[in-house]
């Protein structure tokens, strides 16, 4: 049986600022287009079927770059909606809240296209994309692939393991890496996290590239 490939997208500006990044459609930096491309030799050797996409601009062009072009855009796929903590950073929001936690505390109502979500908002949405990976999987053999973002994977994370929605605390993500869910004797596992080639290996290419259209 495949696996459940998960990919976050490549690096923006806000992830370098620190800023809560939900429905806001922030585009991936330079270096955040060749950590989509790296994508791509990782998924080399895989066998890709089912490839679901979150609708923002950062996760597309992620997918796109990966040459994981045959997809399908879900709507369940967003980031957290971070409603009136969108765009703040946790440094920010220590100066009103010392003690707050997205993980316990959640965040603060935000403007209509901002409403927010609690921990188990996120994880009805996490609940619903892995009903949909199951059934794709019971289907066939090959991998399935979501293109989604740091805090919605985690989530989704903690839910195929059985955990609650706020244990995807404990697993930190990183942009542009692939990670890998499956299962041992018919049990949830992690079988890869946090996989990434290295920025000295991407800065080689760049500059290969470079050379070459030189």
């Amino acid at each position: 049986m495949g696996e459940l490939i998960l990919v976050r997208h490549g690096e923006t500006e806000w992830t370098l600022s620190g800023q809560h990044t939900g429905n806001t459609d922030i585009p991936l930096t330079a270096r955040g287009e060749d950590q989509a491309r790296a994508v791509a030799p990782l998924l080399a050797d895989r066998a890709v079927g089912l490839v679901l996409v979150s609708p923002l601009g950062r996760t597309e062009r992620t997918a796109q770059l990966a040459g994981l072009t045959d997809y399908r855009v879900s709507t369940d796929l967003h980031e957290w909606d971070y409603g009136g903590y969108e765009g703040v950073t946790t440094d920010e929001i220590h100066r009103e809240r010392p003690d707050w936690y997205l993980w316990t505390d959640g965040v603060v109502p935000g403007d209509a296209a901002h409403p927010g979500e609690s921990p188990e908002q996120v994880g009805a949405r996490a609940d619903r994309v892995l009903a949909e990976v199951r059934k794709a999987r019971a289907e066939t053999d090959d991998d399935v692939v979501l293109v989604s973002h740091g805090h919605f994977l985690r989530v989704l994370t903690a839910r195929h393991l059985g955990l609650a929605p706020a244990d995807g605390r404990l697993f930190k993500l990183e942009t542009g890496t692939v990670s890998r869910l499956g299962t041992e004797h018919d049990r949830p596992v992690i079988t890869a996290w946090n996989l990434q080639i290295p920025d000295g290996v991407l800065r080689a290419e760049l500059r290969a590239r470079e050379a070459a259209e030189a």
